[in-house]
């Protein structure tokens, strides 16, 4: 976990995908977290991504360092508590101004039966199981 952590971390953004009906949506992300042993990514409530992980929560991250890319598919899982939600926040404090551990936006979900797969050209591609 940590090591798909790190590499995330390092490429500061990656690419979630969701459906939406039979349309597949994909989007920037940056925020990542580690809190009870759990990967998790924040967003918000009002938002599209949102309202199709609730409707179909299978989605799919990517990540690119240059040399080395990197695929996850997981199940996203909303956590309403508030103690995530600070932890969160607290690693990235320049959404504070956008998002409360304590609001009806903010949503923070961990990845639960994630399949984490790294590839590259020169390489065969290694996969963990989280």
């Amino acid at each position: 976990m940590q090591e798909i952590y790190d590499f995330l971390k390092k490429c500061q953004t990656y690419y979630l995908a969701t459906m939406e009906g039979d349309q597949p949506r994909v989007r920037p992300f940056g925020t990542i977290d580690i809190f009870e042993n759990r990967l998790y990514i924040q967003t918000g409530k009002s938002k599209s991504v949102s309202k199709q992980i609730a409707v179909n929560p299978k989605i799919e991250i990517c990540a690119f360092d240059g040399s080395t890319w990197l695929r996850i598919n997981a199940v996203a899982v909303r956590d309403d508590r508030k103690e995530p939600k600070e932890h969160l926040l607290n690693n990235y404090p320049q959404l504070k101004s956008m998002y409360s551990a304590e609001d009806d936006n903010t949503e923070v979900l961990y990845l639960k039966d994630a399949t984490a797969t790294f590839s590259s050209f020169t390489e065969k591609p290694r996969t963990i199981k989280l």
